[in-house]
C-alpha cells in the first residue's frame, strides 16, 4: 500500500500525521462506537482497535510522512492501546473479545481484530471469539447480527436485521484462520441475497429474508469483495501447501 501511494503532497502528509496524532491523543476517551449507539459513551473495543490501526500504520509510514520525530511516540502509544485491548477487551468467562471494555456481551466488530492484523487469525483468542460469535450472533439463515439488542447498549428498543457486512467479516476471518470451507459457506449464505442486478442492502430480515436498511449499501459490497479475496488467497495457499514436495 505504501508503494502504491507514491509521493505524497505536503498537505496529505500533514493530514495523515494529524490523524495519527488525534488517535494518540484521544484513544482513551469513551465514545459511541462504530455503530453510533444512542446509549452512554463507552470504551468500545472497535474504537480502540481503530486507533491502534491508525498508529500502527503511521509508524510504518513515518518516513513517507516525513514524521520520523513522531514515530517513537506513535509506537509507544500503539503499544499502550494493544496492552489495554488485550487486558480489558478480552473476557475470560465469555472466552471472547467483547463489545466494550468490561462487557460480557459480543459485537461482531471484534472480527476486525484478525482482519486488521492486530492478532493472527489462528491466535486461540481470535479463534475463540470467532466461535463465540458464530454460536451467539448468527441467525437461522446463517447471517450475523451486529450485536444482541437486548443488551440495552444502544439505548433503543426493538429488534433489527442481520448485517451483511458483519457476515462477510465472519467469512473473511474464517478464511484468514484457514477454515476455508466454513468461510465459503458463510460467504455463500450472504451472497445469496444479491438481488437481480447484483446489489445488496445493509441488513436482511431474519424472518422473511427481505432487504432492510440502506440500499444499496456500499459497506456490504466492500465486505463481499474483501471476503472473496481472502477466501481466494486462502485457497491458493492451501493448494500450494498440498502440492509442496
Amino acid at each position: 500500500m505504501r508503494k502504491q501511494l507514491g509521493t505524497l503532497s505536503p498537505s496529505t502528509r500533514d493530514f495523515l500525521a494529524d490523524v495519527a496524532d488525534a488517535a494518540a491523543r484521544d484513544w482513551e476517551k469513551p465514545d459511541h462506537g462504530i455503530w453510533e449507539v444512542r446509549g452512554k459513551p463507552r470504551h468500545f473495543l472497535h474504537s480502540k482497535l481503530m486507533c491502534w490501526v491508525a498508529l500502527d500504520r503511521a509508524v510504518a509510514m513515518a518516513d513517507q510522512l516525513h514524521a520520523g520525530h513522531r514515530e517513537s511516540h506513535w509506537a509507544a502509544t500503539a503499544e499502550k492501546i494493544r496492552e489495554a485491548i488485550l487486558a480489558q477487551g478480552w473476557n475470560s468467562e465469555t472466552k471472547a473479545f467483547t463489545q466494550y471494555f468490561g462487557a460480557a456481551h459480543l459485537d461482531s466488530a471484534a472480527l476486525m481484530i484478525p482482519i486488521v492484523g492486530f492478532l493472527p487469525a489462528d491466535d486461540p483468542r481470535v479463534l475463540s471469539t470467532i466461535d463465540a460469535i458464530t454460536e451467539n450472533l448468527v441467525d437461522a439463515r446463517g447471517l450475523v447480527y451486529r450485536y444482541r439488542t437486548g443488551s440495552g447498549v444502544d439505548g433503543l428498543t426493538g429488534d433489527e436485521g442481520t448485517f451483511l457486512l458483519c457476515t462477510f467479516w465472519l467469512a473473511q476471518a474464517l478464511a484468514l484462520a484457514g477454515r476455508i470451507d466454513d468461510a465459503r459457506l458463510v460467504f455463500e449464505r450472504a451472497a445469496d441475497h444479491l438481488n437481480d442486478v447484483g446489489l445488496l442492502a445493509e441488513e436482511i430480515d431474519p424472518t422473511s429474508g427481505s432487504h432492510l436498511g440502506n440500499f444499496p449499501q456500499t459497506f456490504s459490497h466492500v465486505g463481499l469483495v474483501n471476503a472473496a479475496w481472502a477466501i481466494h488467497q486462502a485457497e491458493i495457499s492451501r493448494a500450494s501447501s498440498e502440492h509442496a514436495p
